[in-house]
């Protein structure tokens, strides 16, 4: 694939959005021009928040918590943990204008330097066909970027999503970001077309001058199924050197009677791994930083009943595997994880939820002292959302 010139995808990325605005302006002639009325006194403000801890034990000899191995015998194998304190204030100042701000107070336990405000952006939706992101938010480029982690079907966020956000792909990024849903004949679609510094949240400055583009399209191929292909990719540069990313995900929701469900995910991503790249020494270092490659995979299945008792909403099993090999090409060491969840939960959406479950991880290779070695953890956790 030859890839344009920063300054050639810069033009072309702005030529994109200012044509995406003017076809958005273009007013249906059979409607009358009659002014918009609002009684609507802004602004509008809504505060939500999320309260999750875990208690953690790890069950294999010598490995703490972390997944970290400790030969000599140290490390803490039990811990109780507050993962996250968040609160998210959302400021309707106009009929299509909002600013959103969250925090997850939990991080000021670690340097809060770079942590603690996770987004903080402003959208302005022209119509549903197209909505301007401008801040810090999470850039789709995958299902999971598209629903919070307090509704997460599993332990946490997938490995590989971890991985990719270190990467500037996912996560929490810097940028300007075009969305939109549109009908093609009878298939329902959405679009995402992102560019990003691609250094992570809280930053000063970006650490180079070049950006990544990112682009996810979904199609919903059947509604009796909730049945979504999306796929994703995205090309960029850092430090003077090209990177891509490419994915493909699937997903869909069986309803099988009023109170069963089953909620399908998979998901498979492959990308360049500018950051161990840019981590050798120079003189050891190739010139095509592709010959650096992390891929990964996972399948999430999610069984669900809805009990709708006045102390029980619902229970849920889940069973996510995970493969990710972080550098596929030279030094391969692909780490499996299965993870088997048990959650209940007492008010609807999530209001209140316990959780039990076990992660497995496995490598092929266990390297003594970090973090590759084989680990069982099992996991107590409970959120509340308000």
């Amino acid at each position: 694939m030859t890839l344009f010139s920063q300054k050639k995808r810069s033009m072309i990325f702005c030529a994109l959005f200012a044509g995406l605005s003017v076809s958005a302006q273009i007013q249906d002639s059979l409607q009358p021009n009659k002014p918009e009325e609002d009684h609507v006194k802004y602004p509008v403000l809504q505060i939500k928040g999320l309260f999750q801890a875990r208690y953690l034990v790890g069950m294999a000899k010598d490995v703490d918590v972390n997944g970290l191995h400790h030969a000599d015998g140290s490390g803490t194998s039990n811990n109780f943990m507050l993962k996250y304190m968040r609160v998210q204030v959302r400021a309707q100042i106009s009929k299509r204008t909002e600013v959103v701000a969250l925090a997850n107070l939990a991080d000021f336990k670690n340097d809060p330097k770079s942590r603690v405000l996770e987004n903080a952006y402003l959208k302005y939706t022209f119509n549903p066909k197209l909505a301007f992101t401008v801040g810090q938010f999470r850039p789709w480029f995958g299902i999971e970027e598209t629903y919070p982690i307090d509704i997460i079907k599993s332990l946490d966020w997938s490995n590989q999503y971890t991985e990719f956000g270190k990467l500037g792909w996912t996560s929490f990024q810097i940028g300007l970001s075009a969305t939109g849903q549109l009908q093609l004949g009878n298939i329902p679609f959405q679009y995402a077309v992102s560019v990003v510094n691609g250094n992570g949240k809280n930053q000063i400055n970006d650490n180079d001058n070049g950006k990544q583009y990112s682009s996810r399209l979904v199609f919903g191929l059947s509604k009796q199924y909730n049945f979504n292909v999306g796929l994703n990719g995205g090309i960029g540069e850092v430090f003077s050197k090209k990177v891509y990313a490419v994915g493909i995900d699937l997903s869909s929701m069986i309803q099988f009677d009023p109170k069963w469900s089953l909620d399908m995910q998979l998901e498979a991503k492959q990308a360049t791994n500018h950051m161990l790249y840019n981590a050798i020494n120079p003189e050891f270092r190739p010139s095509n930083p592709d010959q650096y490659l992390i891929r990964g995979a996972y399948f999430l299945p999610n069984l669900r009943y809805e009990i709708n008792h006045k102390n029980l909403s619902a229970f849920e099993l889940s069973c996510r595997y995970e493969y990710l090999d972080t550098n596929f090409r030279v030094n391969s060491n692909p780490r499996q994880t299965i993870t088997p969840m048990f959650g209940l939960e007492f008010l609807k959406n999530y209001g209140a939820r316990i959780q039990l479950g076990v992660q497995f991880d496995r490598y092929k290779h266990q390297v003594e002292n970090t973090s590759q070695y084989n680990n069982n953890l099992f996991i107590v956790q409970v959120q509340s959302r308000f």
